[in-house]
Parts: C-alpha cells; sequence; structure tokens
C-alpha cells in the first residue's frame, strides 16, 4: 500500500474512533448543555477496563464491561452536580483526578499495559476474514461500524420522551422543571450515556493499539471539544443525524491536521498547543465571521479619510 494511503487509513481509523469521544460531547455538551471535564478519565477508564478483561481472555466481554464502567463515572459525575450541589466543571474536574488513582488500581498500579499477545476483537475479526486483502481493513470496518451505530442510536434516542428532555434540559432547565420533569433524572440519564460512549472509544483504541497507557485520555476533551466545534460548521443547526454526522467529519478532520503535524516532525510536546489553537480557531471563527463586515466597512471608511 503506498504511504498517502496507509497514512490516510491511519487517520479514519484514529478519526473514527476519537469520533465516539466526540459524540458524547454532542451528548452531553450540545443537547444537554453540560461540559463533562471527567471525559479524560472516562476515555481511559475504558481502556484500562476493556484491556483487563481482555488480558483475561474476554475480548468481546471487554467492551460492554468498559462501557459499564463509562456508565458509572457518568453517574459518580451527575450525582455530584444534581445531588450534592457540585458546579458541573468542579464536578468533572473531580471526578477526572479521582479516575486517575481508580484507572492504577485497576492496571495493579501498572503504568502500561501491554496487549501484543492479547487476542482482540480486531484480532479475532481479521482470523475470520481470513487471508483476503480486506483483513487491513478490520479496523476502520470495525470503527466505522461502531460510529454508526452509536449515530443510529442517539438519532432515535433523542426523538424518545427522554430524549426530548434531555434536549429541553439543556435549552430551559426551569421550562422542563416547569413541565412536572426532573431535569435531574435528565441530566444523570445524559451523562450516564455519554460516559459509556467515552468508554467505548477507549476500549476500542487500547484494543486496537494492543496497548493501554493511564495517561492514555490525556486531552481527549481538547481534542473532542475542537472536532465537535469544527464539525458544527459542516452541520450548523440541522436535524440530529446531520449534526452527528458533522461531528464525525470534525474528528476526521482535526486527526488529518494532527497527522500533517507529525509528517511535518513537529515535536511530539508541541501537539497539545496545535490542539489548543485548533480549538481557539474553531470557537472563535464564527465570532469573527460575523464582525468581518463591522471591521471591513471601518477599514473603507479609515481609507476614505486618508484620501480626503
Amino acid at each position: 500500500m503506498p504511504p498517502i494511503f496507509s497514512m490516510l487509513q491511519t487517520t479514519a481509523e484514529l478519526g473514527l474512533i476519537n469520533a465516539l469521544v466526540v459524540l458524547s460531547l454532542f451528548l452531553s455538551y450540545t443537547m444537554l448543555g453540560v461540559c463533562d471535564l471527567s471525559t479524560d478519565g472516562c476515555f481511559t477508564l475504558g481502556a484500562v477496563t476493556g484491556a483487563v478483561v481482555a488480558i483475561s481472555g474476554h475480548p468481546y466481554l471487554a467492551i460492554p464491561a468498559a462501557m459499564c464502567a463509562g456508565m458509572l463515572s457518568g453517574l459518580i459525575t451527575a450525582t455530584l452536580q444534581t445531588r450534592m450541589g457540585v458546579n458541573s466543571l468542579l464536578a468533572g474536574i473531580i471526578v477526572n483526578t479521582g479516575l486517575y488513582s481508580i484507572n492504577l488500581l485497576i492496571t495493579n498500579n501498572k503504568a502500561q499495559l501491554n496487549m501484543i499477545k492479547t487476542p482482540t476483537v480486531f484480532t479475532q475479526l481479521r482470523a475470520l476474514i481470513g487471508p483476503s486483502p480486506l483483513g487491513i481493513y478490520t479496523t476502520l470496518f470495525i470503527a466505522l461500524a461502531a460510529v454508526a451505530l452509536v449515530i443510529v442510536f442517539l438519532s432515535l434516542f433523542l426523538r424518545t420522551r427522554m430524549g426530548l428532555s434531555i434536549r429541553a434540559t439543556g435549552n430551559n432547565p426551569d421550562m422542563v422543571r416547569a413541565s412536572s420533569i426532573d431535569p435531574r433524572v435528565t441530566t444523570t440519564v445524559g451523562l450516564v450515556i455519554s460516559g459509556a460512549i467515552t468508554a467505548l472509544s477507549g476500549c476500542l483504541l487500547a484494543q486496537s493499539q494492543k496497548s493501554v497507557d493511564v495517561n492514555i485520555g490525556s486531552g481527549m476533551v481538547t481534542v473532542a471539544l475542537a472536532s465537535l466545534l469544527i464539525g458544527g460548521t459542516f452541520a450548523g443547526r440541522g436535524k440530529i443525524p446531520l449534526r452527528a454526522i458533522g461531528a464525525v467529519i470534525g474528528s476526521l478532520i482535526f486527526q488529518l491536521v494532527y497527522t500533517v503535524a507529525l509528517r511535518l516532525k513537529m515535536p511530539g510536546f508541541m501537539l497539545k498547543l496545535v490542539s489548543a489553537v485548533i480549538v481557539v480557531i474553531a470557537i472563535s471563527a464564527p465570532y469573527l465571521r460575523s464582525q468581518f463586515p463591522a471591521l471591513k466597512r471601518r477599514f473603507a471608511h479609515a481609507r476614505k479619510r486618508g484620501d480626503c
């Protein structure tokens, strides 16, 4: 395979796996209006839980185990917010901090887990396909299937009574409360589902890379937020499936930028700065675009006065 196609394939694989985190933020941040800063720790929680279960000989069981761990993380974050009066941002930071110790506890205080000789869902499917050219696309197929299932689930779920209540909670919690709907319940359900999707992403990444590090989720919330904002420029305020697909496209674009930066031999320690710059551009671009006509008129007026 030519290097350029190999690079694009790797970019698509990582972009799709990371897109699951973007979709989880699409639910918690865009729909529910909660910026969940426990994403980094929850992603790592899914990775280490899935890795430990896979190493024990159950690669398929690792996926629901990781998702259950993510649901528990989301439940704790929601409980701090809704039942204990902790600010949503602070609740995410507290859970993220605590998860670092929990993740080390799961790995038996090991910073890294090696899965080179461990069967995973990717190697199992590759063995099922056999010596076929399609075998090299196994990771891409599984990642694409996972993203498609999550998009379908979110599209259907957000049309249910609970889903509509979650969307209403993000728009106007006072109105939801006046409609005899408890926003504490909708917030809890939204964060639990979001945690499950985030942990699924971590589990798939760990199994695809056949290794896991306790810092694997560092900066994931920044990457996901940037991807979500980039995707918003494509989907705008359209229907839920279109907006979810836009979030996936944003993740692919962000991963492509990341890959290009690596190909340009940018030092690894500069990649966090690249992420921060992309986030700033994604956030400020709509505002700057709205201010451009005024700036253009001001510049034209200043030039006219200069000519006079």
